[in-house]
C-alpha cells in the first residue's frame, strides 16, 4: 500500500470537557449527506424478489473456486449456514470451498420490495455493494461496468444476448438491458421516497471473465486492450509454454489490475470508466441527474492513483454537484494493525468522506474489550484525534460504520473481544478459536450501547444489512449470510466449519433490536443538533466506565451519557442541564443523592436541556 501521508501533525491531545477544533476548508461536501442514515446492501444476500432470474450453474463459471464439474444447486435461503448440502458434500471439499460456490438469488427486485422496510427502520440512504455484471457472488471482479448483472434483472438470457451485440469499447453501441432498466426503476423509486442511493465503484481491477482481459489473454500484444492491464510477460508463440503473466490485486489472479500511467490510470480504461460514470449518473444524458445515482463508494481507493480520483471527482460533480463520494481508505499496514489517516484524500479535491473503520475500532476498544480496554479519557483522546485529522465538514459526513461486508459482524465482535477489527476473525482458521455462537442477553446490551453511540455521534451512521435483525457471523464468508426476514422460518445454526461442538442457536428476526435501531434513527431524524450540531465531550463522572458528550445546535443542547459497566454508576449533570427533559432512557436515569443521578448498568440516556 502507499506510504501514509500525514496532513496534520497533532501536537497535543485534548482532555475531557474540551471542544473539538478542526482544520477549516471550503465547503465541498453535499449537505444532504449530513442527514444520511446509511444502509449497506449486499445484493446477492439481501432478498430474492424474483426467482425466475436465479443464477444457474453456468452463471458461476469464471469465479473461484473455478469448479465447473462438481454437482451444484442454488442454495436454500433458510438453511443452517455451516451445514453442507448433499451436493456440497459430494465434492469432498471443506466449508470455505463450498461457500465460494453458493448462490442464493438475491436481486434488485428484492431491494425494491424492501424499500418500505428500510423506510420503517428510518434509513434514508442506500449503499449497494457491486451490482455490475460478474460471475462471483461479491461482484468485485467486474466483467461489464456498463451493465447491471443479468441475474439481478428480470431476463438474464435476453441481457446476455444484448451484451454480445455490443462493441465493449464503444459507448454508442451499448444497450439498456432488462437488468439496467430495473436498476433505473429502483433509482426512481428511491428518489420518489426522498431517499438517496450510491453504488460501489471498482476501478483498481477487473475480473478474468471481463472481455478486455479475455482479449488480452487470447491476442497478446495484438489486442486493442493490451495496455489496459498490468502484464509482466507476454506469451512467446515460438515456445510450447505459455509465458503470459499479469499482476493481480495483492497477487489474486482472479482480479487483474488496471495499468497505471504516472499518477493516473492508463488512457484506455480511464476513458471507459468515464463513460461508465456518465451512464449511471445521467442515464438519459439530458443534463438532469435526477434519474441517476447520488454518488459512489470507491473500492480500495488508496491503491488507485490520486490523479485519477481528482479527474473522477470532476466528472461526477460536473454531472451532479450534489453527488457524494466516499472512499475505502483502510489498512496502511494490516500486519501491524495500522489504519490510514485518510486526510490526503479529504482535502476537497478527491473524496467527501471515507468508510470510518477507525471509529468502529475505537468503539470495540472501549465497549467490548476486556484486556487493555480504553478508559473514558483514552476514548475521548482517540476520538478527538480522529476528528482533528479531518476537515470540519468531513466529520459530519463520514460513513461511521460498525461492521461491513469485509469484517465480522458487530454481534460477533461483542462475542469475541480483545481483537483488532478484521483480525483473528475467521471461523475456519485453526490458528485461533473464533466463537461462532449468537450473543447472549448481556452481550446484546453491549451491542446496543455501541449502536446508540453510533447514532448519536458526529458523522453519518451506516447499518450493514441484517445487523438490525440480529444477524451474527465471523469474517468472510460468514458476514454475508442471507438476510434474516421475520416471515421466513430458518433452521437452527448448529454446525461448525471445523466440525467443533457448539450450541444450537435459533435464527429469527430480532424485533426488539430492530425497534432499538428504529428508535435512535427517529431520535436522530427529529433532532437537528444530532445531525448538524457541534460535538463536545462532557465530564459527568470520574468513573472510566462512564462516557458523555453533548450535541449542540442553535436552539438545542443534548447530553448523551453511556455506562458500559454492568452495575449502576452515579453521575452529575452539567450545571446548564439543571433544567432538562429525558429524550431517551427515562428508566435508565434515576435521582440519587443531592444533585447526583444514578445511571443503570449497560445503559444510555439522552438529556435535552430546557429553559433556554
Amino acid at each position: 500500500m502507499q506510504n501514509r501521508i500525514w496532513f496534520y501533525l497533532l501536537a497535543f491531545s485534548c482532555s475531557l470537557g474540551c471542544k473539538t477544533e478542526v482544520p477549516q476548508v471550503s465547503s465541498t461536501v453535499p449537505e444532504w449527506a449530513k442527514d444520511a442514515i446509511w444502509y449497506q446492501i449486499f445484493p446477492e444476500r439481501f432478498c430474492n424478489g424474483d426467482t425466475a432470474n436465479d443464477p444457474t450453474f453456468h452463471d458461476t463459471f469464471g469465479s473461484w473456486p473455478h469448479d465447473t464439474l462438481s454437482p451444484w444447486q442454488k442454495s436454500p435461503w433458510t438453511a443452517d449456514w455451516y451445514r453442507l448440502q448433499p451436493w456440497e458434500k459430494a465434492n469432498g471439499k471443506d466449508f470455505n470451498y463450498n461457500a465460494g460456490r453458493r448462490r442464493f438469488g438475491g436481486d434488485l427486485q428484492g431491494v425494491l420490495d424492501k424499500l418500505d422496510y428500510l423506510q420503517d427502520l428510518g434509513v434514508n440512504a442506500i449503499y449497494l455493494n457491486p451490482i455490475f455484471e460478474a460471475p462471483t457472488m461479491h461482484k468485485y471482479d467486474g466483467a461489464r461496468h456498463h451493465h447491471v448483472d443479468n441475474n439481478f434483472g428480470p431476463n438474464p438470457h435476453q441481457d446476455r444476448t444484448l451484451w454480445e451485440s455490443e462493441n465493449f469499447n464503444d459507448p454508442t453501441s451499448w444497450h439498456w438491458t432488462t437488468a439496467d432498466s430495473l436498476f433505473l426503476k429502483l433509482i426512481a423509486e428511491v428518489h420518489r421516497r426522498k431517499m438517496r442511493i450510491i453504488i460501489d465503484g471498482v476501478f483498481n481491477h477487473i475480473g478474468v471473465s471481463n472481455p478486455v482481459f479475455q482479449d488480452v489473454r487470447k491476442n497478446g500484444k495484438a489486442s486493442p486492450y493490451a495496455d489496459w492491464v498490468i502484464v509482466k510477460s507476454w506469451d512467446d508463440p515460438a515456445t510450447p509454454a505459455n509465458e503470459f503473466e499479469y499482476q493481480g490485486w495483492y497477487g489474486v489472479k482472479d482480479l487483474p489490475e488496471i495499468r497505471r500511467a504516472g499518477d493516473d490510470l492508463a488512457p484506455g480504461p480511464k476513458a471507459y470508466f468515464k463513460a461508465v460514470v456518465q451512464r449511471w449518473m445521467d442515464p438519459n444524458r439530458d443534463g438532469d441527474p435526477s434519474d441517476g445515482i447520488d454518488g459512489w463508494r470507491l473500492d480500495v481507493a488508496e491503491l488507485v492513483p490520486k490523479g485519477f480520483w481528482r479527474d473522477f471527482r470532476k466528472w461526477v460533480r460536473e454531472i451532479n454537484p450534489n453527488a457524494y463520494l466516499t472512499g475505502e481508505v483502510w489498512w496502511e499496514d494490516y500486519r501491524s494493525n495500522k489504519m490510514f489517516n485518510a486526510a490526503p484524500w479529504l482535502q476537497g479535491d478527491i473524496f467527501d468522506a471515507v468508510m470510518n473503520y477507525r471509529f468502529a475500532d475505537a468503539m470495540l476498544k472501549y465497549f467490548v474489550d476486556t484486556e487493555n480496554a480504553l478508559d473514558a479519557q483514552q476514548l475521548n483522546t482517540r476520538l478527538q484525534q480522529l476528528r482533528e485529522e479531518y476537515p470540519s465538514e468531513v466529520n459530519y459526513v463520514l460513513m461511521n460504520l460498525l461492521d461491513s461486508h469485509d469484517t465480522e459482524r458487530l454481534a460477533s465482535m461483542v462475542v469475541n473481544p480483545n481483537r483488532m477489527i478484521d483480525h483473528a476473525s475467521s471461523a475456519s482458521s485453526r490458528e485461533y478459536d473464533f466463537n461462532v455462537r449468537k450473543p447472549n442477553t448481556e452481550e446484546i446490551k453491549t451491542q446496543k450501547l455501541i449502536i446508540a453511540f453510533q447514532m448519536l455521534y458526529l458523522g453519518a451512521p451506516m447499518i450493514y444489512y441484517g445487523s438490525e435483525a440480529g444477524m451474527w457471523g465471523a469474517d468472510d464468508p460468514d458476514e454475508r449470510k442471507p438476510m434474516v426476514w421475520p416471515y421466513l422460518v430458518y433452521e437452527p445454526e448448529s454446525s461448525h466449519p471445523l466440525g467443533k461442538p457448539r450450541p444450537a442457536d435459533t435464527v429469527t428476526f430480532d424485533q426488539d433490536l430492530f425497534n432499538y435501531y428504529k428508535t435512535f434513527a427517529l431520535l436522530r431524524r427529529e433532532n437537528t443538533a444530532i445531525r448538524r450540531g457541534d460535538y463536545q465531550s462532557a465530564q459527568v463522572s470520574a468513573n472510566p466506565d462512564v462516557f458523555a458528550f453533548t450535541r449542540n445546535g442553535a436552539q438545542q443542547h443534548l447530553l448523551c451519557v453511556f455506562n458500559r459497566s454492568a452495575g449502576p454508576q452515579q453521575i452529575v449533570l452539567p450545571e446548564n442541564f439543571a433544567q432538562h427533559k429525558i429524550l431517551y432512557g427515562e428508566g435508565n436515569l434515576t435521582v440519587g443523592d443531592g444533585a447526583a443521578y444514578i445511571l443503570s448498568g449497560k445503559a444510555v440516556t439522552v438529556v435535552l436541556q430546557t429553559g433556554i
